[in-house]
């Protein structure tokens, strides 16, 4: 092992804090800061080093000397080997106390900001069983414990339908009960599994590109409806018919079958021809009377109560009177434009993901808006000086860009046209901050609303009224 990267052992240090990415953190007796993922703030825990960098050591408990008040039990029985609730063993009400802390620091540290008084975080009425969509995959060589190697014991059964474990792209975690979506997605999930074992259905490997069962979405809505969809390596008419016929059978409140036939080397899907099998190509999600399509290549927020609470405040801060024009950057399928709608005079909504702009249309013309426009394109192409002089100028911008925030130079288009007010809508707010800084000599910032769209995670979402100077 290199130098740099030799283990140390720093005893009875103490987590004082949460950080970036879910991690926690301490100061090692040399003064650099020791990030870990598998500790609470306030633990005392003895530290076993296995990275170093020139200002701060990455590490893993050891042994802990005194457990944090903060702790709690976690609920999953994955918890520590999946890595998908990483905060699962801390008191909820300190996981929004260190989000919000998150955007704070982020936005005054990164942006550079004043800011007004910060909203206490809005936290999710659901703490479990929250997510609308789940996706698992399968695999004939399960990730195995330390204790199931080290036993002499046959292992049996190698395959698994669940999680990959973090870092390893051909390593799949069997899961018996996940606590994200709920039933019936763990019923189905483990139905499935079983059906296949028993019929000695071929479970994908990743490493040699071979198998046959792939991948199984599950996507479920507050009006009922339930979509799975199977991504099946290769054709085989009998086994899949034979697949599908049970789970349709033994599942019939499931209302979109769908399959994927893919031998590609990934398994996005979103090159591929989803063929519906039962039922209909897609569910609905609904909204104050808004109903919004939903396929299987659709974006729609995860977390379906908590996002109503989202754009709720952002319509609040839009703060529309029905006069303005308002522009929606990166509208995806256009939910938060038609949220907003019905009280603004217009609203011009645009995407680069085409296959997102045909649902937005398709569900405005459901839903009877006649005053939304979308358009596809590059954000930083499309967003310029000819598309204001053909569109109109906004009073109101509200964008909600991906996790890497706009692109400069769509920040300094939002300061060209230099509407009245700029709603920003963010999932990282330390790219959010990045350009608000970069806004910050025309825009003032005057309401923040931080909003937990995910429960037991570090991942947080941040709502910012930017208001001329």
């Amino acid at each position: 092992m290199s130098r740099r990267n030799r283990k140390k052992i720093f005893e009875n240090v103490v987590v004082v804090d949460a950080a970036a990415k879910g991690k926690s953190v301490a100061k090692a007796p040399d003064g650099a800061v020791i990030f870990m993922q598998n500790v609470v703030p306030g633990d005392v825990v003895d530290v076993e080093t296995f990275k170093k960098r020139k200002s701060f050591y990455e590490g893993n408990a050891i042994k802990f000397h005194e457990y944090s008040d903060k702790r709690t039990e976690p609920k999953c029985q994955h918890f520590g080997v999946c890595g998908g609730c990483k905060w699962q063993d801390m008191g909820y009400e300190h996981q929004l106390f260190y989000k919000q802390k998150e955007v704070e620091n982020n936005l005054k540290r990164i942006g550079h900001l004043e800011l007004p008084p910060i909203t206490p975080i809005l936290g999710s009425a659901k703490t479990y069983f929250y997510r609308n969509k789940m996706e698992f995959s399968f695999s004939d060589s399960r990730w195995l414990t330390l204790d199931e190697i080290r036993s002499n014991e046959d292992i049996g059964d190698k395959n698994a339908l669940g999680f990959h474990i973090p870092g390893m792209w051909d390593k799949i975690l069997d899961i018996e009960k996940c606590w994200l979506q709920e039933d019936p997605s763990n019923a189905i999930r483990n139905s499935v599994k079983e059906f296949a074992v028993k019929h000695s259905l071929e479970f994908f490997n990743t490493r040699n590109q071979t198998g046959f069962l792939r991948t199984l979405m599950l996507r479920t809505s507050t009006t009922g409806d339930i979509m799975v969809l199977f991504q099946f390596f290769k054709e085989d008419k009998e086994n899949r018919e034979l697949l599908l016929n049970y789970v349709g059978d033994k599942f019939p409140e499931i209302t979109s079958l769908l399959y994927v036939i893919n031998g590609k080397a990934n398994d996005t899907i979103y090159d591929q021809e989803v063929i519906c099998y039962k039922g209909q190509d897609h569910i609905f999600e609904e909204m104050e009377g808004l109903r919004f399509k939903i396929n299987a290549k659709s974006f729609y927020q995860t977390n379906s109560d908590q996002a109503y609470e989202l754009y709720k405040i952002t319509r609040d801060f839009a703060d529309l009177n029905g006069h303005e024009l308002v522009y929606d950057l990166y509208t995806g399928t256009g939910t938060i434009a038609q949220f907003v709608a019905k009280s603004a005079k217009k609203v011009i909504g645009v995407e680069s993901v085409p296959d997102a702009i045909i649902a937005a249309k398709q569900n405005a013309q459901l839903n009877g808006i006649d005053n939304v426009e979308f358009y596809v394109g590059d954000m930083k192409n499309v967003f310029n000086a000819n598309f204001i002089a053909k569109h109109g100028h906004p009073d109101v911008i509200i964008t909600d860009p991906p996790r890497d925030g706009m692109h400069k130079d769509v920040v300094q288009q939002i300061l060209n046209v230099a509407p009245e007010k700029v709603v920003y809508v963010s999932c990282n707010s330390a790219t959010q901050a990045r350009d608000l800084e970069l806004m910050d000599a025309i825009y003032k910032v005057t309401k923040v609303q931080p909003v937990d769209m995910f429960p037991q995670t570090h991942h947080v979402e941040n709502v910012v009224l930017l208001e001329k100077r």
